[in-house]
């Protein structure tokens, strides 16, 4: 069963030390886990989209690992992150540019955001788990109205991905991340829970998996 515990980083200020540490820190985390690598090979079935949107993408930095991988494949994406916060660097958005994307932020509640976007494709990283089932019904049934396909990488809900969590502090990690990083994977997922919350009706084809070592991949795509 998912438990969902508040995350300290939910909470800062963008400029705290303490959040400006753990997005560090989760930028580490993302590579520890093969993140990258596992979103851009379940997108690698998708059709070029001319706007994709990041939900929760933060400080942009995953985003813009993925648009080092995609970029060849899908040249002049426009990326959209859809957050309560706009962090992203200059330096961070020259990186987008550099690869012949352009980001933008648009920030507020995700649930009234998301369709004035329309986007064709949206991703989620490490953040679907915030929410509860209700909202995460509400959030899918949105997303499957707007796009045409829908991948999300959340913490897998496992014994392995629990120890990996307790182990972060091997990392360097702070206390924001030491704590958030286990809340994380006791809010996770496993088995077909989100397909289960996937709006019934339309034509999807879906596919619901572990990748090692630690995620939970989600993908949804219009037939």
């Amino acid at each position: 069963m998912r438990v969902l515990t508040p995350e300290i980083l939910d909470f800062l200020p963008p400029g705290d030390p303490g959040a400006i540490r753990s997005r560090r820190d989760l930028a580490r985390i993302n590579g520890v886990m093969f993140q990258g690598a596992i979103m851009a090979k379940a997108l690698a079935g998708f059709a070029a989209p001319t706007l994709l949107a990041d939900l929760g993408g933060g400080d942009g930095r995953f985003l813009l690992g993925l648009a080092r991988r995609l970029s060849n494949r899908w040249p002049g994406v426009r990326a959209v992150i859809l957050d309560r916060q706009d962090i992203v660097s200059g330096e961070t958005r020259a990186g987008f540019a550099a690869q012949g994307w352009h980001c933008e932020t648009v920030r507020g509640d995700i649930f009234e955001s998301l369709p004035q976007v329309k986007p064709d494709i949206v991703i989620a990283n490490l953040f679907l788990h915030h929410l509860d089932d209700a909202a995460l019904a509400r959030l899918l049934a949105l997303v499957s109205a707007q796009a045409k396909g829908f991948v999300a990488c959340e913490p897998r809900r496992s014994a392995l991905a629990l120890l990996g969590a307790r182990l972060v502090f091997a990392l360097g990690a702070n206390h924001v991340t030491r704590h958030d990083a286990v809340a994380s994977v006791q809010a996770g997922f496993r088995g077909q829970e989100l397909s289960a919350l996937w709006p019934k009706g339309g034509h999807w084809k879906m596919n619901e998996r572990g990748a090692l070592p630690f995620t939970h991949v989600f993908q949804s795509h219009a037939l």
